[in-house]
């Protein structure tokens, strides 16, 4: 009786661990306490004061070592504007205007969320360094193939993800930011 018993317990606190693991995963994965902006995500707790246990997760699982919302704010895009997953056998244009904030930057991760290794050792694009067309907006290629002009590479075949980071941002409210406040992100072809 005693074994019986014993077993019931291991069993029930096996399955409870493995109920709450999953119930983790499957909130981290949902992106629940985040804003949407056409692909880009964006958490409303990272770097503030009330950042729940999932964001705090969320944080630590990505590798993002976030900064108060004040100073930065962080968008994610692993979508393109059609609602298909980044992939490097596709090639990608962004095209922007001025990101609202102090500096901007535009970086491509690879699926273990580390800069994807290039030959060209050119891993994202900011305010500094990215090539204007006349009237002040931008276009940034994002491809497996060689592009002229602002181009990152990535892997062929390999998914990735895009991360926009806005520096001291302009903003007094998240809600405030409008669709066009962030880059579109047009799949041109695949191979």
């Amino acid at each position: 009786m005693r074994w019986a018993r014993i077993a019931l317990y291991l069993a029930l606190t096996v399955v409870g661990v493995a109920l709450g693991g999953l119930s983790v995963v499957a909130v981290l994965r949902s992106g629940a306490g985040q804003a949407r902006l056409g692909p880009w995500f964006t958490s409303l707790e990272t770097g503030g004061p009330d950042a729940s246990a999932y964001t705090r997760a969320r944080v630590a699982a990505g590798g993002l070592f976030a900064l108060n919302r004040e100073e930065t704010l962080y968008f994610n895009a692993p979508f393109d504007d059609g609602g298909q997953r980044l992939r490097g056998n596709c090639t990608y244009r962004l095209v922007g205007q001025e990101l609202p904030a102090r500096w901007w930057s535009i970086t491509a991760y690879g699926p273990d969320n580390y800069l994807i290794p290039n030959s060209e050792n050119r891993y994202s694009f900011s305010q500094s360094t990215v090539a204007r067309e006349a009237d002040g907006s931008f276009v940034i290629w994002v491809s497996g193939q060689p592009k002229p002009g602002n181009w990152i590479p990535v892997a062929p075949g390999r998914a990735f993800d895009l991360t926009a980071r806005l520096y001291n941002p302009d903003l007094d409210d998240l809600k405030s930011l409008g669709r066009e406040a962030l880059p579109v992100i047009e799949q041109v072809s695949c191979s």
